[in-house]
């Protein structure tokens, strides 16, 4: 019986072959990606617009696709993180990171820190991150991906993730420190 990862396989060879099979990953994919990119980007229009954007290069580039063993959604995902920081880019725009959905429980800790003591200074220690330790601490934090979907995503290897992860507890950890 095949996976649904090599039925999604079969499904992307298709759509190298006739573009029109491609429809099926798009509204497969598509609330997702819209969702993932909406928590980084504050308004609904420009959400929808790097959701497109996000899609239309995911269909151009279909045929480059490899098959590595993860989700279709993991490559769509790395191609939205691209067109999520090209828009931040190329508009006057701060990033939005939404902390609503955070689980403070793990993020204390792994960072040692007091939950309360957490909450009350995440938003200002992300200030410090840089844009690829915000996309870090979203993918593994507030949306609790494993570190092998992480990697997929950020294009690294899973042990480039678990070290990076280490990195950026260990500097939150200074800026906490710093903070308070």
């Amino acid at each position: 019986m095949k996976t649904e990862i090599d039925q999604e396989w079969e499904l992307i060879e298709r759509s190298k072959k006739d573009p029109e099979n491609f429809k099926h990953l798009y509204e497969k994919y598509f609330k997702t990606i819209l969702k993932f990119i909406h928590k980084r980007i504050d308004s609904v229009d420009d959400a929808a617009d790097v959701t497109s954007n996000t899609f239309v290069k995911a269909f151009e580039n279909i045929g480059k696709y490899k098959h590595q063993g993860f989700a279709f959604s993991s490559w769509l995902h790395r191609i939205a993180i691209n067109e999520i920081n090209q828009f931040y880019r190329s508009t006057s725009k701060q990033r939005l990171v939404c902390i609503d959905d955070v689980n403070y429980n793990y993020m204390a800790a792994e960072t040692g820190k007091d939950l309360e003591e957490l909450k009350a200074n995440l938003q200002l220690a992300m200030e410090h991150l840089t844009t690829d330790e915000l996309e870090l601490l979203e993918l593994r934090f507030f949306e609790e991906r494993p570190f092998s979907e992480v990697a997929q995503i950020l294009n690294i290897t899973e042990n480039n993730a678990k070290t990076k992860k280490s990195r950026l507890i260990d500097k939150m950890r200074v800026i906490f420190n710093k903070i308070n």
